[in-house]
C-alpha cells in the first residue's frame, strides 16, 4: 500500500478536529497538526486546541511544542511536518494531517521557496518602523523596490509587506526573485478532504464556540499576555479584540461581538482559499462513513 496523508482541512469550527480523530482511529495512525496558533504552548483557550480526552484518544503532533517567543512560520512547519511525516510513514501506510491555517497546508502539500533566514536585528528594524510609522510608508517602499510583488501582495496584510522588506533588506534582492512558484514532489500520496456546512449554521457554530470561549477563561487568559500584545503568535482574532479592551477602546460587550465577526470573516477567507484548490473533495462532517469510503476507494 502507498504511503499516504489524509488531510482534512475547513473553516474554522467545522468540526475538524473530532471527524478527523475519528478517521486516525479508523486507520490506527496519528494526527499532525497544521494549525498556525495551536502550536504555542502558551495559548489554549484562543487556539482551541483538542482536549485532553481527545489529546489522550489519538497522538497528536505540532501541538503546543513551540513558544510565543519563537519566531515561526511556514517554513519551519514544512521542515518540521515533513520530518515527522517520515518518522511515522516507518509504522503506518497511513497519516491524518488536520487545520485550518491554509498557508501552512498548502506548503506542506506544494512545498515553499527556499528564502533566506532573516537577522533579528533586521526583523525589529523593519517592526519599529511599522509600529512607528504605520503601513502606507512601507507599501510606498515596497512598490519602488518590488514593483512585481507589489501588484500580487495582499497590501492590507501588514505581515507579508513586512517580510517582503526583510527579504530585501537582508540579501538587496527583490522578494519576488524567489518565488518560483514551483510545486516540490513529495514520496507519498496526498488526499485532501475539504469540511463544510451551509453558512447559517457554520456562523451559529463560530457564535457558539466563541461563546464557549469566554466561559471557559479566554479573558484572563488574554490579559495574562497583554505585555506580549505586540509579538506575532498573539496578533490573531480572539486576542487583539481583547487587547483593545484592556486598553479601554472598547466594551467587553463590543470586544466578545468583533471577536464573532473577526472569525466569521476569517472562516470566509479559509473557504475562498480552499476553493481554489481542485484536489479537494469535500464533504459534510457528519459524512464519517462516506468519507472513510472515499479514502478506502484512493489508497
Amino acid at each position: 500500500m502507498a504511503k499516504t496523508l489524509i488531510v482534512i482541512l475547513g473553516p474554522t469550527a467545522i468540526g475538524k478536529s473530532s471527524l478527523s480523530i475519528h478517521i486516525a482511529q479508523h486507520f490506527k495512525t496519528e494526527i499532525i497538526s497544521a494549525d498556525s496558533r495551536q502550536i504555542f504552548r502558551e495559548l489554549q483557550i484562543g487556539t482551541a486546541i483538542p482536549d485532553s480526552q481527545e489529546l489522550h484518544t489519538v497522538k497528536h503532533h505540532l501541538i503546543q511544542n513551540h513558544s510565543i517567543h519563537e519566531y515561526y512560520n511556514a517554513s519551519n512547519f514544512e521542515i518540521e511536518a515533513l520530518s515527522i511525516i517520515d518518522s511515522l510513514f516507518e509504522a503506518n501506510n497511513t497519516i491524518v494531517m488536520t487545520g485550518g491555517s491554509m498557508l501552512y497546508i498548502d506548503t506542506l502539500c506544494n512545498g515553499i521557496d527556499d528564502l533566506p533566514t532573516v537577522d533579528p536585528e533586521i526583523r525589529i528594524r523593519v517592526i519599529d518602523k511599522f509600529e512607528n510609522e504605520g503601513i502606507e510608508p512601507l507599501r510606498l517602499e515596497l512598490k519602488k523596490i518590488d514593483p512585481e510583488y507589489y501588484q500580487i501582495v495582499d497590501l492590507k496584510n501588514h505581515k507579508r509587506i513586512l517580510h517582503a522588506l526583510e527579504v530585501f533588506y537582508m540579501t538587496g534582492k527583490k522578494y519576488s526573485s524567489f518565488r518560483s512558484n514551483t510545486k516540490k514532489e513529495r514520496n507519498f500520496n496526498i488526499i485532501k478532504i475539504g469540511l463544510n456546512i451551509d453558512r447559517e449554521s457554520l456562523h451559529k457554530s463560530i457564535n457558539a464556540r466563541v461563546d464557549k470561549m469566554i466561559e471557559a477563561g479566554l479573558v484572563e487568559e488574554a490579559r495574562n499576555f497583554f505585555e506580549f500584545r505586540n509579538l506575532n503568535a498573539l496578533n490573531t482574532v480572539g486576542y487583539k479584540e481583547l487587547f483593545d479592551y484592556f486598553e479601554e477602546k472598547i466594551t467587553l460587550t463590543e470586544a466578545i461581538e468583533l471577536i464573532k465577526r473577526n472569525t466569521r470573516r476569517y472562516a470566509r477567507k479559509q473557504l475562498t482559499w480552499f476553493n481554489r484548490d481542485k484536489e479537494i473533495t469535500w464533504f459534510q462532517p457528519t459524512q464519517l462513513n462516506e468519507i472513510i469510503q472515499f479514502i478506502d476507494s484512493k489508497i
